[in-house]
């Protein structure tokens, strides 16, 4: 599984790079903050929802600390996506949250 730390992810979004990133974690974990510009699917529907997904697109997987991400890429490798764990998840963040 390939993951990314979350200092590069955020490195990357300051350099201007547009990311694909969806975010796993529940309703309220992400209504108490997450990353600007952040794709929601909660790991619990992302089976029902990975057809609004892009095969030919890179995505970055994130969570509260990287487990449910981890088994959300995971899952979607299984299905060919080319997915990315953020490694440490939300509480390894220090970028902007919204």
């Amino acid at each position: 599984m390939k993951e990314i730390t979350a200092k590069e992810v955020q490195q990357r979004i300051e350099n201007g790079e547009k990311l694909n990133l969806i975010d796993v974690r529940e309703v309220d974990e992400v209504q108490a903050g997450h990353i600007p510009d952040i794709m929601h699917i909660p790991l619990g529907l992302l089976e029902f929802r990975m057809h609004e997904l892009d095969k030919a697109k890179p995505y970055i997987m994130v969570c509260r600390s990287g487990g449910r991400s981890g088994q959300a890429t995971h899952y979607l490798q299984g299905y060919g996506f080319d997915v990315t764990n953020m490694a440490g998840g939300m509480l390894s963040w220090e970028g902007k949250v919204e």
